[in-house]
């Protein structure tokens, strides 16, 4: 059995290291990964678990920048491009696609509407060639009839006079995502452990303690990373934040009949500003987002508010056949950016990432956004290293592959031949580890490991299983929540519940 790195508490943690790195989100495990890929001795904690915060809380996309590039962020959005082609071409091929994204054009958009539309687009990609990702990875846009805009999206209301249709990066999952990385940083040495709150940072290291048992343990390090998001500022002085939330609704696929790809929806009264409809593989279609301003200590688990409800309902509405209504959402779920603070909207503050060092020596990394979190990281690395004079190798996490991670023809290859697609895409070249590991544990036959735990359920036991052995879930809330997303919607997550304490049951004998 692989040795467990990932794990839950602090018994038997290092209590010294070359790198500490506080939170477990994106841009944590992301600085994880580049220290330990650079030969140093890492510690990475988190208060709650892998993807608790903001990095669980996304559209799923692997943005390209358009949106930066409309409010002249050239910067942000070039950058937006690269890390983009870097993860769909290099580092996690089996955790991303192309997804075809459609902006309807209809009686009330007019002529120079459109074109300034069809050209933003266009700039779109030619941010994809500047950043060189192949054509094959994202295919070009093009203008759409009325006939085709209507066949890829029959939900479409009437007045449609054509439509654009783009293509721009999505995820299997942010949280996938996430524990991925970890499990690479995992692989090369990095000590990763959940449930390991820091209640002191300096830059010497750290009080860290273990939420499963109460007990303190004093950390020395020679660089500190402060990769806790929006709540990083609680950890050190001088971070002054301006956390935005994000909400997106969870419709059922049947509240959007024969709906092939995602929809890009102006927001009335709103020249930049659109929203996203977004089918997912496994069923669900999310919608959003907002951007609401947050003051005040920054919530465990954002709640997104009524009025963010109703005009994401409304919104959506306006460009259906058939409005949806607050009876088709049958989930909710809202994240907080962590932007720094300026004048302004909060909609039209920069997601430029900065990172910013403390009196005594802390290395702060906030603002930017889950697709460039490899960069972020980099960044951070960088200054954490070259303030504490580390005898560190050069950054080499743009060629790294993640985990399971293979050319598409190969990953195509691999999911032909196995009995388990699902964890194919899901965790690429090591679907056989995840199904063998679930075998040596359980001592169950395929049939039942692979089988959906629930009706409209189509997570495995193996996966959860997994998810326990070697991705370091404690509970049902760490399995259902993050190493899955069935938690989004109550019903599912009540139907996946006694699968989920019977992988615990099996597993935790083995993790022990």
């Amino acid at each position: 059995m692989t040795e467990l790195r990932i794990r839950a508490g602090l018994a038997q943690a290092q209590s010294e290291v070359d790198v500490l790195v506080v939170g477990l989100g994106i841009t944590g495990v992301g600085c994880a990964l580049d220290a330990v890929s650079r030969g140093l001795s890492v510690l990475a904690v988190d208060a709650h678990d892998l993807a608790f915060g903001t990095s669980r809380w996304s559209s799923k996309l692997v943005h390209g920048g358009l949106r930066y590039l409309a409010n002249g962020q050239v910067g942000v959005a070039y950058e937006s491009a690269v890390e983009r082609g870097i993860l769909m071409e290099v580092t996690a091929p089996h955790l991303t696609h192309a997804l075809p994204m459609l902006l309807p054009l209809d009686a009330s958009t007019s002529r120079r509407r459109a074109a300034f539309l069809s050209t933003g687009i266009r700039a779109g990609d030619l941010l994809r060639v500047a950043a060189r990702t192949s054509s094959e990875t994202l295919p070009r846009p093009r203008r759409v009839s009325a006939t085709e805009s209507r066949h890829l999206a029959p939900v479409l209301g009437d007045g449609l006079r054509g439509g654009i249709l783009s293509w721009d990066g999505q995820l299997e999952d942010d949280a996938r995502l996430v524990v991925t990385v970890a499990r690479t940083a995992a692989a090369l040495g990095a000590e990763v452990r959940t449930h390991a709150r820091a209640v002191e940072v300096e830059g010497r290291g750290a009080v860290l303690r273990d939420e499963l048992t109460g007990t303190d343990h004093q950390v020395s390090a020679r660089a500190v990373v402060n990769a806790a998001g929006v709540w990083a500022g609680g950890l050190v002085d001088h971070v002054d934040l301006r956390p935005s939330r994000g909400t997106h609704l969870v419709l059922r696929r049947s509240a959007l009949p024969g709906l092939q790809v995602a929809l890009t929806l102006p927001v009335p009264g709103e020249r930049n500003r659109f929203l996203n409809v977004v089918p997912q593989q496994d069923g669900p279609v999310y919608v959003g987002l907002t951007d609401v301003p947050v003051e005040g200590e920054p919530p465990d688990v954002p709640v997104p508010s009524e009025e963010e409800l109703d005009f994401l309902v409304a919104t959506t509405s306006a460009a259906l056949a058939r409005p949806i209504t607050r009876a088709d959402v049958v989930g909710s779920y809202a994240g907080l950016r962590p932007l720094l603070r300026a004048d302004g909207r909060t909609a039209d503050l920069s997601r430029r990432h900065a990172v910013l060092t403390s009196a005594d020596g802390v290395v702060t990394v906030v603002g930017g956004k889950l697709t460039t979190y490899r960069r972020m990281a980099q960044d951070a690395v960088d200054t954490a290293t070259a303030r504490a004079g580390l005898d560190a190798r050069r950054c080499i996490t743009a060629q790294l592959p993640l985990a399971g991670a293979a050319r598409r023809s190969e990953l195509a290859h691999v999911a032909a031949g196995s009995p388990a697609p699902r964890l194919v895409r899901r965790f690429g070249t090591d679907a056989a580890l995840v199904l063998e590991n679930a075998r040596q544990t359980s001592g169950l036959p395929d049939e039942e490991l692979l089988a959906p735990v629930a009706a409209a359920v189509p997570i495995t036991l193996a996966e959860l299983v997994f998810g326990v052995t070697h991705e370091g879930a404690h509970d049902v809330d760490d399995l259902l929540d993050r190493r899955t997303r069935i938690g989004l919607v109550l019903e599912d997550r009540t139907a996946a519940e006694p699968a989920a304490r019977r992988a615990l049951s099996l597993a935790q004998a083995t993790v022990r």
